[in-house]
């Protein structure tokens, strides 16, 4: 892989590891770390309304699940950029092959050629 398309994709890298690390600051601070109380804005001692404490804890959970998915996809991203630094970066860890770089390009967290992934998920769609 040429020089260039690595520091373009080590870049693209870099980008999208800050998107999910303001996301899930984000979720952080908005959602995941407030007490009922407060994210309600009431400050009276009185108990809430069930139909209300409901979907509060719906809310939390949904931004708890989000906040899972971008914690996952924080990781790969990361990992992606030690296979770069390790120069390890751009090839399939099943068949050793090259990924090609359409492929990094629209997925830079990649570690499986399109072969290999389309045989990954045709092998998990097994009843």
């Amino acid at each position: 892989m040429k020089k260039k398309d690595l520091e373009t994709l080590e870049k693209r890298l870099l980008e999208e590891r800050q998107k999910r690390v303001v996301e899930i600051k984000h979720l952080d601070e908005t959602v995941l770390n407030k007490n009922p109380k407060d994210a309600s804005g009431d400050l009276s001692s009185y108990s809430f309304h069930m139909a209300d404490m409901g979907s509060d804890a719906t809310e939390r959970e949904r931004a708890f699940l989000t906040a899972s998915a971008e914690g996952r996809a924080l990781l790969d991203v990361d990992e992606a950029l030690r296979r770069l630094y390790r120069d390890e970066y751009g090839v399939c860890e099943t068949c050793g092959e090259e990924i090609p770089m359409k492929r990094l390009e629209a997925v830079p967290q990649a570690t499986l050629c399109l072969s290999c992934k389309a045989k990954e998920e045709k092998a998990g769609r097994r009843p």
